[in-house]
C-alpha cells in the first residue's frame, strides 16, 4: 500500500501543466530548534518569515510549537500549533490560526532515507470577506522525502512532493495545491545545520498560480 501510494504520490505531482496564467517567486527564511525530552518525545519549535511578489513584500510570518513523539522505529505522531500574521486582500495583516496532526512513517535502506508523512491541518481566519472565511480551511497533506545520506560527508542531498487535498467542503478538485523540491542540508556541528531547498509550487485555485520559491533553514538542538 505505502509503495502503491508513493508511486501516485510522485507521478500526480510531477504531471502538472506546462503553463499557468500567473507566476511568482518567494524566498522562505527560516530558524527551527528542537528538543529530545527522551528518546521517543521531542519538542520542535520554529520562526519562519515568507516573501512572495518577486519577493519583494512580506506575505506571512509565525510562530509554531509542535510535540512528536516515536511510536516504533518506522513510525511517529506529532501534533503542532502555529500562529501567523498574513497579508490580506485589504493589504494590512491579520492573524491567522493553524494546528497539525501528523503520521510519519521513514525506512532507511542503506544510505537513502525515505519517509512518508500524512498531515492533518485546519486554517482559521480573523479577517473575513464573506461568510464562507468563517469555515476553517481543512486539508490532508501526503509528502513523500528521499534522502540521501554521503558517508562521511556534511552534505545530505534530498527530492520530495507533496499534495494538499481538501477535506469537509464540496472540493472543486481532488487536489488544490501541490509542491515538489530539491535541496540539501550541511551540518556544521552535531547540533546545528543549515537547510536549503528549491520548492515549485502550484496553486490551483481560486486562479492557476505557480511560485517559485528558495527556503533557507537554520536549525538546532538544545
Amino acid at each position: 500500500m505505502i509503495k502503491r501510494l508513493s508511486v501516485i504520490l510522485i507521478f500526480s505531482a510531477f504531471a502538472l501543466n506546462l503553463f499557468s496564467q500567473k507566476k511568482d517567486f518567494g524566498i522562505w527564511y527560516g530558524i527551527s530548534a528542537e528538543h529530545k525530552f527522551s528518546k521517543k518525545l521531542e519538542l520542535d519549535l520554529s520562526t519562519c518569515l515568507r516573501t512572495f511578489d518577486n519577493a519583494s513584500k512580506i506575505e506571512e510570518g509565525f510562530l509554531e510549537a509542535g510535540l512528536q513523539y516515536k511510536l516504533t522505529d518506522f513510525l511517529s505522531a506529532a501534533a503542532s500549533y502555529r500562529i501567523t500574521e498574513n497579508i490580506e486582500d485589504d493589504d494590512s495583516y491579520h492573524l491567522r490560526h493553524k494546528w497539525f496532526v501528523d503520521l510519519k512513517g521513514s525506512v532507511d535502506p542503506g544510505d537513502f532515507a525515505l519517509s512518508l508523512r500524512l498531515r492533518f491541518q485546519e486554517r482559521y481566519k480573523t479577517y473575513f470577506e464573506d461568510e464562507n472565511d468563517k469555515i476553517p480551511d481543512s486539508h490532508i497533506r501526503a509528502k513523500l522525502k528521499v534522502e540521501y545520506d554521503i558517508p562521511s560527508f556534511k552534505l545530505n542531498p534530498y527530492v520530495f512532493a507533496e499534495l494538499y487535498f481538501p477535506v469537509f467542503r464540496d472540493p472543486e478538485r481532488t487536489t488544490d495545491k501541490s509542491r515538489i523540491g530539491a535541496g540539501f542540508e550541511y551540518n556544521i556541528t552535531k547540533k546545528q545545520s543549515i537547510e536549503t531547498e528549491y520548492i515549485f509550487q502550484r496553486d490551483f485555485l481560486p486562479k492557476l498560480k505557480d511560485l517559485h520559491l528558495i527556503s533557507v533553514n537554520y536549525k538546532f538542538s538544545f
